[in-house]
């Protein structure tokens, strides 16, 4: 029989997932931090004898990772390392039933949207007045602002819907005291996420309101990068290219998932839009903001996709060159509409597509950075790795994109400051550079 350890208190926050899912834990460990609570995150010596874990359940890789991380600590409870473990986020959403009659010994599943409650079994009070109050998990000097929750798109291959819920804007005056507060801490740099950018405002406003909501950001004293994540194509506001040009705080870079450009597989997935206009948006993009970074994803090997329509869109990323392009394998997710659809594109071919597109974007990416070569570029250092210092331009975004490299063996800079690089090689996803000698 197991019995109860005799540790005090200590909350583990475990997180799975995305941007968004560090965002919700960082929102519920500030709440823990004031009710007095001893809270960590990703204890490295796993000394929390509760562990909350964040959950994915966005594909089938994410899904297996939250089950094994899950089945993990629920075995170090059996073996009674540990008293009590919760499980919130997007796969207890979406699978709650399910986890409940597989894996019993969970103390307790919660939704995306389950905080007060979680809160309430942790013994805490959930606070309203703690506007912008978080526990930030990032490095000191950038953080993630989520500026909605929630998507109203029908796009037929994704289930965030099914666990985030209809788009909930957050107001603009509450995201600028969390950015105050934020800029108060030491952040430099705020990363704007959202399932859905572009729909930002529509339904508090009733406009997009992007664009208002950067220029109130940008003047927060102490910010000096404000980064785009995740804006959809159709319906995206123009104006936001003339704050990107206008103001120097916002980086000249742009997170747009296009996911595809072939007409019918376009129609298929939902998504409102056209090989035609999704061209005429790019050079839209492009002529407005002649330097910005636009960053991409595409999803291959979805149901029908023939040889004809893939080779459409190789293509069309030869043809686009963009600087920041992810390529992941399509996978059947239950109850939305492409699950409907014979998934008649074997895993072997799924792969080989991605391979492909991704050695496209490899030698487009290899001859982007060979231009900078010479050139000199305001840097954020991140960390110090080993014998080399890590940055990155206001063209590339944390764990995502390229890394400015820095010989720590020969040169000097400091962590979570800005430093200005002069390039002196690049390879496909790495520029190597040294400080400017004033």
């Amino acid at each position: 029989m197991r019995t109860k350890s005799k540790k005090e208190n200590k909350i583990n926050v475990v997180t799975l997932g995305c941007s968004k899912n560090v965002y919700d834990s960082e929102i519920l460990m500030g709440q823990l931090k004031a009710n007095n609570k001893n809270v960590v995150h990703e204890d490295e010596n796993d000394e929390g004898n509760i562990v909350v874990i964040n959950t994915c359940g966005f594909i089938g890789d994410a899904k297996e990772e939250s089950i094994n991380t899950i089945l993990h600590y629920v075995n170090r409870k059996e073996l009674g390392e540990i008293d009590r473990v919760y499980v919130s986020g997007c796969l207890s959403e979406r699978y709650k039933p399910d986890l409940q009659k597989e894996i019993p010994n969970v103390d307790e599943y919660f939704g995306t949207h389950d905080l007060p409650n979680l809160l309430k079994v942790l013994d805490a009070d959930y606070k309203h007045e703690l506007i912008g109050e978080r526990l930030t998990t990032t490095p000191t000097h950038y953080a993630y602002l989520k500026i909605a929750e929630g998507c109203d798109r029908p796009c037929s291959f994704c289930a965030i819907p099914l666990m985030r819920g209809k788009h909930v804007s957050t107001p603009i005056e509450n995201l600028v005291i969390e950015a105050t507060k934020l800029a108060k801490k030491g952040i430099k740099e705020l990363i704007l996420i959202a399932q859905d950018l572009t729909y930002y405002g529509l339904d508090i406003y009733k406009k997009r309101a992007l664009a208002d909501l950067l220029i109130e950001l940008v003047k927060v004293e102490g910010i000096k990068w404000i980064r785009l994540h995740y804006a959809f194509p159709t319906g995206f506001p123009l104006d936001v290219l003339k704050v990107i040009k206008n103001e120097p705080k916002v980086c000249n870079y742009l997170d747009i998932p296009l996911q595809h450009i072939n007409d019918d597989i376009l129609k298929s997935m939902k998504r409102g839009t056209s090989h035609e206009k999704t061209t005429k948006l790019i050079a839209k993009f492009r002529k407005s903001v002649p330097n910005m970074a636009i960053r991409t994803t595409l999803i291959v090997g979805y149901p029908g996709e023939t040889e004809k329509q893939f080779q459409e869109l190789k293509d069309w990323v030869q043809e686009m060159r963009f600087e920041r392009l992810g390529a992941f394998a399509y996978s059947h997710e239950e109850n939305t509409t492409a699950a409907d659809l014979i998934d008649n594109v074997s895993p072997e071919v799924k792969q080989q597509r991605v391979s492909e597109i991704m050695e496209i974007q490899s030698q487009i990416s290899f001859d982007l950075n060979q231009e900078k070569i010479g050139k000199t570029f305001k840097c954020i250092i991140d960390r110090k790795d080993g014998n080399y210092f890590i940055g990155r331009t206001e063209f590339d975004s944390p764990d995502v994109d390229n890394e400015v490299l820095i010989d720590a063996t020969k040169h000097y800079v400091q962590v979570g400051k800005f430093a200005t690089i002069v390039i002196n090689d690049a390879t496909e996803f790495d520029l190597y550079g040294e400080p400017e000698i004033n």
